[in-house]
């Protein structure tokens, strides 16, 4: 599928990358009630759905990025839009990011396509749902690309289709990233978030291999993935976790359609996060890479509700394969 040209031409300030990065976390204050659903898991953990319902036939199960959650600003805004396209919304919390930590030593990760699977299982069995949409942003988009990839022609016939933004497709070049200077700020605030994790994770094992030295002496995301996330998911280091974690292989194996937008100046990505051979070699994958955007940002107005670009062409690319 030849690579999309992109509307969203912006003009300043949202042209600054970090500008538009972090505009949401300032500068909007939508809110939406959710309603929270627990599910409980097999190995005795659980997850927190929260619905926003219109009693539509259709549902967009959305996936938050890094230390996101249903309360992340992206989320909020997407579900507001979708409410007033009478769309029903699950806003998805990964294990431990709905405000309560989770109940056993792992937690959720970059490629943990289980608890993907578990989810669209439960409401395609338990709603009356025809069309299922995923809609993944950044650690939520490569989750949900890699298990596209993996299912194929597996895939619950419910899923139509998927959105994808900002996806750090190869995570051993987004780790790169956002270790640049550039991005001092971003990792300061994610290492303080999982290192706060970490502690309550030696708290609650005390006999793992946690401790409170070795999470002091972490700094970066590869810290943090060589301590806990590699060994705590069965991975042996954090190279070894990145490499069969990026949806960058999976890919090819996408049979549904499937739209991924990263803008070319996202700070969070590197050069191998772009997968533009592997959207010009699948039909079912269209890569839309604007200029501009930063990152899960694509903001178009300081004012007024008119500027939510990135909703707009979330929803336009889901009508278009409603059935």
């Amino acid at each position: 599928m030849p690579i999309i040209e992109s509307s969203y031409q912006p003009k300043f300030p949202f042209s600054n990358t970090h500008f538009n990065t972090t505009f949401r976390n300032f500068f909007t204050h939508k809110k939406v009630v959710f309603n929270r659903k627990r599910l409980e898991l097999s190995d005795g953990d659980f997850i927190d759905l929260d619905f926003l319902t219109s009693n539509s036939k259709t549902v967009v199960i959305c996936f938050h990025g890094l230390e996101g959650s249903s309360q992340s600003k992206y989320t909020i805004a997407v579900a507001a839009y979708l409410q007033s396209k009478k769309t029903d919304v699950i806003a998805v919390n990964l294990r431990g990011c709905s405000g309560e930590p989770n109940r056993i030593y792992g937690s959720y990760h970059s490629g943990k396509t289980d608890d993907l699977n578990t989810i669209i299982n439960h409401v395609s069995t338990n709603y009356d749902y025809q069309n299922i949409i995923l809609l993944g942003y950044s650690l939520g988009g490569n989750i949900t690309l890699k298990y596209l990839g993996e299912q194929g022609l597996k895939l619950n016939s419910k899923v139509i289709c998927a959105v994808t933004v900002s996806v750090p497709c190869d995570l051993a070049g987004s780790s790169r990233a956002l270790s640049q200077p550039s991005n001092k700020l971003y990792l300061k605030r994610f290492v303080k978030r999982l290192k706060k994790k970490m502690f309550q994770k030696n708290s609650a094992f005390p006999n793992s291999d946690l401790d409170s030295k070795k999470i002091e002496s972490v700094h970066n995301l590869y810290d943090i993935d060589t301590l806990y996330t590699a060994p705590s998911h069965g991975f042996k280091s954090a190279e070894d976790y990145w490499e069969k974690a990026s949806s960058k292989p999976f890919l090819h194996n996408i049979q549904i359609p499937t739209l991924l937008v990263s803008a070319l100046d996202d700070t969070f990505l590197s050069e191998e996060c772009y997968p533009f051979e592997a959207a010009k070699n699948n039909s079912k994958l269209f890569f839309e890479c604007p200029k501009f955007g930063g990152h899960v940002g694509f903001n178009s107005k300081l004012f007024g509700s008119h500027g939510h670009w990135l909703e707009k062409r979330i929803f336009e690319f889901i009508i278009f394969f409603l059935k």
